[in-house]
């Protein structure tokens, strides 16, 4: 609810300090004639030193929040144990199944997703092989060692490893040169 008062307040704030830039440059550059006549009185007074006030309100409470620090952290997993409490971040869970999987001969450019699921992770791998092994057995191995290895590893069960094959690499052809 404060995330939406604050873009709220900062629409507000945008807003009026655009509007005010525009007419300040209307009045300056005289494009409003006899607007000197009109701007005399004690209510264009009272309303210029209103709406200066809610804007440096505004610029204050927009202040703290650029200066205040983010509660939230990074998302993780947790876990409770006897001794107390574990938190594992995803990056942590996503780097030990990229080493799990590059592990493997044949694979090459790896990358990982971790999603958490009521069953357990769901870890998706993305990769590029060489196209020298069978691919079956390929993201078998891919999957047995990323599984066994995530949750050896971090004691969280793993639900699901996917596997998506992105491509193949180009091994680089070398013509020999006989001179």
């Amino acid at each position: 609810m404060a995330k939406i008062l604050d873009r709220l307040l900062l629409f507000i704030y945008s807003l009026s300090i655009g509007i005010l830039s525009v007419i300040a440059i209307l009045l300056l550059s005289d494009a409003i004639p006899d607007a000197e006549d009109k701007l005399d009185g004690p209510a264009v007074y009272i309303t210029a030193i209103a709406v200066a006030v809610v804007l440096f309100l505004l610029s204050i409470r927009f202040f703290y929040i650029s200066l205040r620090r983010d509660r939230s952290s990074s998302p993780s997993v947790d876990q409770r144990t006897e001794y107390g409490d574990i938190q594992i971040s995803m990056e942590t869970i996503e780097n030990l199944s990229l080493k799990a999987a590059g592990k493997i001969k044949g694979i090459r450019d790896l990358k990982s997703r971790i999603r958490v699921s009521q069953a357990g992770l769901e870890i998706m791998i993305r990769a590029v092989v060489d196209g020298e092994h069978s691919l079956p057995l390929l993201t078998t191995e891919v999957q047995r060692n990323v599984h066994d290895f995530v949750q050896e590893t971090t004691g969280i069960p793993v639900a699901d490893v996917s596997v998506y094959i992105a491509n193949l690499s180009q091994a680089p052809s070398f013509k020999s040169r006989v001179e």
